[in-house]
Order: C-alpha cells, then structure tokens, then sequence
C-alpha cells in the first residue's frame, strides 16, 4: 500500500539545497514506493509550524506528515510543543522506541532527543530531530517498519481506516 506523506523540515539554517536530513527522507521515502505529497521547510516558529501541519492534517490525500527538526533541548527548539497544539492522541511508544534505537548510535546524548508522535484528526505526525543520524534511526528502525502494510504482527497502516473511529 501506497502512503502519501508530506514532509517539514523545522530549521533556522537549512534550504533545501543542504536539507540533508530531509533529502535523506525523500530517498527513504521513494524507496519505500511512498508518495511525498508535499515538502516544505519553515522557521523554528511555533506558529508558522501549527500552521503548516494543521493544513496537512486537513488534506484527505495525506496520510502522514514527518517533520525533522526542533526536537532538541535549545530554546528554539519547539517542535514537540508545536505539535502537541494538533494532537489528538500522543503516541508515547515511539520516542521511546526511538531513544532505545538511537542509544546504540549516539549513547546516552539520545536523552537529549524530544522525538515523538502523535495522531492529529486521523493522519500519524511524526517529529523526528534535524541529524541526519536521527532520521536515519526513525526511519529504518521504526518508520520503514509500521509504514509498511506486509510487517506484522501490525503496523500502522492496517489502523488507517479506523483512526477517526468515535
């Protein structure tokens, strides 16, 4: 099954000429026979960033929005405070995963990591940090994985019909 993601990258420094994380992404994402729908990268802003992702969240031919970037201990980075204002559903499991991950690459500096998800009126976000270690991490550790309709025993994308379920 095909999943068609957009993709943020959070940054005060980065265009797309040297995004390297999120090129690495959109090669991820290509491998995988995923559909990018839509890229952008925006200032370390919260609002600029709840902006962005509430439109995505709006869009029926989105399934799922990964932002890199912002999920650091730095007073600009507030990437996980900007998509707690969409959440409806945290996703705890998956910073943890992550960090788990990541403690075998980077050591105990994975504590520093804010990763995390969330659900947001029925598509998975994902914010995912700028190195391209991280989303390399997130994406072949866990993404690759639960974005794939064949991993079992479940993945995320079998629960895509029942996510706006009341």
């Amino acid at each position: 099954m095909i999943v068609n993601i957009a993709l943020l990258t959070v940054t005060d420094t980065r265009t797309f000429e040297n995004d390297k994380s999120g090129a690495i992404l959109v090669k991820k994402i290509e491998e995988a026979k995923h559909k990018l729908i839509d890229r952008k990268i925006c200032k370390d802003n919260k609002d600029d960033i709840i902006k962005i992702l509430k439109d995505w969240i709006n869009q029926s031919e989105i399934d799922v929005v990964i932002t890199t970037g912002g999920t650091g201990l730095t007073g600009r980075d507030i990437t996980p405070e900007a998509v707690n204002e969409i959440a409806d559903k945290h996703i705890p499991g998956f910073g943890e995963v992550f960090r788990t991950i990541s403690l075998k690459t980077v050591g105990t500096s994975t504590i520093q990591s804010r990763a995390c998800a969330v659900l947001a009126n029925g598509k998975y976000v994902f914010a995912l940090p700028g190195s391209s270690g991280g989303v390399t991490d997130a994406w072949d550790g866990i993404l690759k994985h639960q974005l794939d309709i064949n991993h079992k025993p479940c993945n995320f994308v079998e629960l895509f019909p029942r996510l706006k379920e009341k």
